[in-house]
């Protein structure tokens, strides 16, 4: 028996439900702000009914004749006086409007439960901002928090949100240590589980301590607004960098501060690290490089060391010249990339001595991203096979000027087996997942510049282009269209974004399927258009 199709308010999901009930909110909202001062002059007028309600039934019965006729007759003269009822109605709104008013008092200071936490922290700042020899210190045992505390904030679970400190001159703030010290501390007693942003002003003796909001985790994979050569690794906070990018998250449109990797032959970072614990996002970092890449048009080489078969959904599709799993093909395949970088520089180079521009080939981006090298380098080595990232050193080297990037992305325990190559040209660096401060400095040479929290989303992380800032990222959510347990919608945005199949058999690649020329060939190089 054939099942009947759904109702349509059904079949459509909560999004009709969820727009109707925003309309609703608004509308109500919009009303408030309308009816506002009739909504205070009701209020008014009942508690002038109220008053004078219980003013009557406290007058004794023997005056309350007299104060009747009192009141008729004043009531008598008001009709009888020119513009009187109008003048009395006036009145009589001013008074409702008057004791409507909103009457919650301001707060003025903290309070108690405010004020003890702020004790307690100045209590155990004293040891580190005080010294023996000083004759009026700012920090003492059993002093004023007030002098020390020049601004504060509190969420409504009264926690401290905000706090501008100002601390004596022989604080030495030029040292990394004693900076460290002082925000494990302000961390410890503040509240742990939230990120803390640290602004030290060593030329004012400052110090601001400010809570950072959680980045948005619903943006999932999308054709970002980004010219050819810029790749979005993610998103930062508004203050961290100088652009926003149009973004929908959900059915939403909104403006979102990015972290920008710029490639090319004048880029200044032409290869990117990524370092990270399982279930980090470093491939979903990866499969967002490989997609932006390939709709700019460039060509990608995929290596998966892992062999978790999370690439697969590029495999065969337009743009992708391979995605290798085995150390074999993996040998081959960056053998390939190897010699193709030669031939690019070769090819360009004889085009230039000539006066031509370079060909059209040597200007595609060609992107090689490697996922778990080094797992393919253990098992070549055990099976007696050369290594295959030493076939890296020459795109790494030489692969700015001949468009050729490199992506590694590695796990924690297993950074000491990569080339000393991957880390002297990988100058733009992520690190994603729960990670120490000494774990985030050693990759990114600088330590966060926020206090990393034990328990993050993934993809969430921090980012160094070259010799810049520290970053907080979050990676927009890119998973494995393949995978059934991850979102339907982030699933649906991945699979839009895949190029087509290619039509016929899927390139092979293998180390003589390009070699470069002889140095005394001749290169063929485009006629000049006229």
């Amino acid at each position: 028996m054939a099942r009947r199709p759904l109702p349509r308010i059904l079949s459509s999901g909560t999004t009709s439900l969820a727009r109707g009930r925003d309309l609703a909110r608004t509308a109500a909202d919009s009303a408030t702000d309308v009816l506002h001062p009739l909504l205070v002059i009701g209020r008014g007028l009942r508690i002038l009914a109220a008053a004078g309600r219980r003013r009557w039934s406290q007058t004794p019965k023997d005056k309350r004749g007299p104060a009747l006729f009192l009141g008729a007759a004043c009531v008598l003269v008001v009709a009888l006086v020119p513009y009187g009822p109008l003048l009395a109605l006036i009145t009589l709104m001013a008074a409702a409007a008057w004791h409507g008013r909103d009457r919650t008092p301001a707060k003025t200071g903290p309070s108690d439960a405010e004020t003890e936490r702020l004790g307690s922290l100045y209590e155990a700042l004293v040891p580190y901002f005080s010294i023996p020899e000083d004759p009026s210190p700012l920090f003492a045992h059993g002093g004023d928090w007030d002098k020390a505390f020049s601004g504060y904030e509190f969420d409504e679970a009264g926690r401290i949100t905000r706090l501008h400190i100002r601390y004596p001159a022989y604080f030495t703030d030029g040292e990394a240590a004693s900076r460290a010290r002082i925000e494990a501390l302000l961390h410890a007693k503040s509240g742990r589980g939230r990120e803390y942003l640290f602004d030290w002003d060593e030329e004012g003796n400052q110090l601001d301590l400010r809570v950072l909001a959680a980045l948005p985790t619903g943006i999932a994979a999308q054709p970002f607004v980004t010219s050819p050569g810029e790749t979005v690794l993610g998103f930062t906070d508004a203050g961290g960098v100088q652009r926003t990018l149009p973004v929908l998250e959900g059915e939403e449109s909104r403006d979102v501060p990015p972290v920008i990797w710029r490639t090319g032959p004048r880029s200044t970072e032409p290869h990117l690290l990524v370092v990270g614990q399982p279930g980090s996002g470093t491939s979903t970092l990866m499969r967002s490089v490989a997609l932006q890449a390939l709709r700019h048009g460039g060509d990608v080489l995929i290596v998966d060391g892992g062999g978790s078969g999370e690439y697969s959904c590029l495999s065969g599709r337009v743009g992708v010249l391979a995605v290798e799993c085995g150390p074999t093909g993996a040998q081959a395949t960056l053998e390939w990339a190897a010699q193709e970088t030669e031939r690019r520089l070769i090819a360009t180079h004889r085009a230039r001595e000539v006066g031509r521009p370079a060909p059209e080939d040597t200007r595609r981006p060609l992107w090689i991203l490697l996922d778990q090298p080094s797992v393919l380098a253990h098992l070549a080595v055990a099976e007696g096979g050369p290594d295959p990232l030493a076939q890296l050193q020459v795109p790494l080297r030489h692969g700015r000027p001949a468009h050729v990037t490199v992506v590694v992305a590695e796990q924690f325990g297993h950074l000491e087996l990569l080339h000393d190559a991957v880390w002297q040209h990988t100058r733009a660096r992520v690190v994603l997942g729960p990670a120490a401060v000494q774990q985030v400095a050693d990759v990114l040479g600088l330590p966060p510049h926020t206090t990393p929290t034990a328990q993050v989303p993934p993809g969430r992380g921090y980012a160094r282009l070259g010799t810049g800032p520290v970053h907080r990222l979050q990676v927009p959510a890119t998973p494995d269209p393949y995978d059934e347990a991850t979102h339907p919608a982030y699933r649906q945005a991945v699979l839009e974004l895949l190029p087509e199949r290619q039509p016929g058999p899927q390139r092979v690649l293998s180390a003589k399927s390009v070699r470069a020329p002889a140095l005394g060939a001749q290169p063929e190089v485009a006629a000049e258009a006229p």
